[in-house]
């Protein structure tokens, strides 16, 4: 069946679409109540597309829809799928793939740390953040004023019972009340559990009032360490209420959402009101934004609450999402208790607004600069590389492979990283060869092309600009068909032939023409030249292993004589063209053990 056809058999129920293009990869998920109106809505002449939307509808050459439920099943359908395949044509919110969050552990003794990574285990998620450092500032609070435990074993009444865990140093400079070995009750570790998450909530109130309370108490009895220990508390409360400038009156937890954009770029930032108090002010960074601000909105704020576990009661916005029922019925069912999204249009509220909106205006002018000096700061030979290529932009992370073997024995690659022209060790990969038998490059090259795609998808790792296939045709067209099978072959791909240094680009079957000199290409053949060394020196180091526990087995042999005799012969070839006089000249070896040597030498030979 056609588009065309499907176009007309499309169901009218809610669910969500995926276009995909020739190759069956892809390019934009989207949501609708009705499929066949919004899927169809995209193939009108007479209406007017943005240009994204133009040259996403050139590419479409298939759609496929899921049929849910209700059309708020279908807001979180689309968010979820969208954060996990991050097609072409959706909104990206760059920061998306690393918001840190808040984790209260589901365990008897809950323990309060930061982290990357969502696990649906009952675990309790407070955020998402997007400024680190304020984070960071927070959990050192929370840490000051709480004596929670701060060790990572999983802890139960049992465990606790049979003091399996002991006491560690932060028992003993007061940073924790000994859980472990029960010296506090479950119940009481866990109120206190309780007022951090009441503190993470943005109610200090309470937290104040007990510190307070407790800090008399234990001066009353004359507990004086102890008091001094609850005072410091006290003061850190204080200190980290004070940080949170007053802005209002009115006490109800909301957060603030605004938008500003230049072009295909913009900032959307949250402000966080907690007790009339700013709590906290949140950044997200997004490109592809080539749609109506409502459509931007119902976006991110369905991915930014995806994970989280509390909710503010209202959400204020400067433009009013698209699906602004579903929104909402969604954000209330998570939260358990009504969220409402409002567009002030004048008091304090929409001053507010107005204070997020300046706020966001601000980070994008600073990202737009730092953009600009970004690419000033590009070296001449990345901008000549882009030049010779023809690429929409500089290549400022090529990453290059390259295969070596031994007469089709212990292949290997290598993968070097260039950044801005300069070698990346930290990020450099070895590959021992799994699926490829005998001598075949260009297998060998599909594989860990494959492979390292692969894992940078899986784990949403930096992409790169440029990937250089030390090799001509051959090799060049399987890398592109890992890519392909990937569905990332529009990263930009060439090939560098060893023998006249010729540059070959997918479907053009005579090399490019780029000038000898061309600083573009020497930095090509110096990245190429450092691939092939690299996966040299790790070919040689395998095959030294290999020879060590060859020769380990000859009795006689230990580890200080093999180590001689591969100081003294590189190779096993060399070993089996010498004689027994020589080689024990060389090592030290007797005689009788060398002329095994090379028994044993001539038969791996044969």
């Amino acid at each position: 069946m056609n588009l065309k056809e499907k176009l007309n058999h499309i169901p009218t129920k809610p669910g969500v679409y995926q276009f995909k293009n020739k190759d069956g990869n892809i390019i934009y998920i989207g949501k609708a109540k009705n499929l066949r109106n919004r899927v169809r809505s995209y193939f009108q002449k007479n209406k007017y597309q943005t240009p994204k939307n133009q040259s996403m509808i050139k590419r479409i050459e298939d759609v496929e829809w899921i049929i849910v439920r209700s059309s708020v099943e279908a807001l979180l359908t689309e968010a979820n799928m969208v954060k996990e395949i991050q097609p072409k044509y959706n909104i990206d919110l760059k920061d998306d793939k690393s918001f840190p969050f808040i984790r209260i552990t589901n365990e008897p003794y809950p323990q309060v740390l930061l982290t990357r990574k969502i696990e649906k285990d009952g675990s309790k998620y407070f955020g998402p953040y997007t400024d680190v450092k304020s984070l960071r500032y927070s959990l050192k609070a929370l840490h000051k004023i709480f004596p929670v435990r701060s060790c990572s074993f999983y802890m139960d009444d049992e465990s606790v019972a049979a003091k399996k865990v002991k006491l560690c140093l932060d028992y003993h400079i007061n940073k924790c009340e000994g859980p472990c070995e029960g010296l506090v009750s479950r119940d009481h570790y866990n109120a206190m559990i309780g007022r951090v998450i009441k503190f993470l909530q943005g109610q200090t109130k309470e937290t104040e009032e007990y510190v307070r309370k407790q800090m008399d108490i234990a001066a009353a009895d004359l507990r004086y360490e102890d008091a001094a220990m609850y005072r410091d508390q006290y003061n850190a409360v204080r200190r980290f209420k004070e940080r949170q400038r007053k802005v209002t009156a009115d006490f109800e937890d909301r957060d603030i959402f605004a938008l500003a954009r230049k072009d295909d770029i913009g900032v959307m930032t949250i402000i966080r009101i907690r007790n009339g108090r700013i709590f906290g002010r949140e950044k997200v960074s997004l490109q592809n934004v080539d749609e109506n601000e409502g459509v931007v909105y119902s976006s991110v704020i369905s991915r930014f609450y995806m994970d989280s576990d509390f909710l503010p009661k209202e959400i204020t916005v400067s433009v009013l999402p698209e699906g602004l029922d579903e929104l909402e019925e969604w954000l209330s069912e998570k939260k358990g208790s009504r969220v409402v999204i409002r567009q002030p249009q004048r008091g304090e509220k929409a001053k507010e607004v107005r204070m997020s909106y300046q706020n966001a205006k601000l980070l994008l002018g600073e990202w737009l600069i730092n953009r600009k000096k970004r690419r000033e700061l590009v070296p001449k030979m990345v901008n000549q590389l882009q030049e010779d290529l023809q690429l929409k932009a500089p290549p400022r992370r090529i990453e290059a492979f390259d295969v070596s073997h031994l007469g089709g024995t212990n292949t290997v690659a290598s993968m070097v990283c260039f950044v801005d022209g300069k070698a990346r060790k930290s990020e450099y990969r070895k590959f021992k060869i799994k699926t490829v038998v005998g001598i075949d490059d260009f297998a060998a090259m599909r594989e860990v092309v494959f492979r390292r795609y692969l894992r940078v998808k899986k784990e949403k790792g930096s992409l790169a600009d440029l990937i250089l296939i030390d090799g001509g045709k051959g090799q060049l067209s399987m890398a592109v068909s890992a890519l392909r099978e990937l569905g990332l072959d529009y990263i930009p791909i060439v090939g560098l032939a060893k023998r006249l240094e010729e540059v070959f680009v997918p479907g053009i079957s005579d090399p490019q023409s780029i000038h000898k000199q061309s600083p573009g290409l020497i930095l090509l053949r110096r990245i190429r030249d450092e691939a092939h060394r690299f996966a040299i020196t790790f070919q040689r180091s395998k095959r030294k292993d290999s020879l060590i526990s060859i020769f380990n087995d000859i009795e006689g042999m230990g580890p200080k004589r093999v180590e001689k005799l591969l100081k003294s012969f590189d190779s096993t070839e060399l070993i089996a063209k010498s004689n027994q006089i020589n080689i024990s000249k060389k090592t030290g070896i007797p005689e009788k053990i060398a002329k095994e040597i090379i028994q044993k030498a001539l038969s791996i030979l044969k």
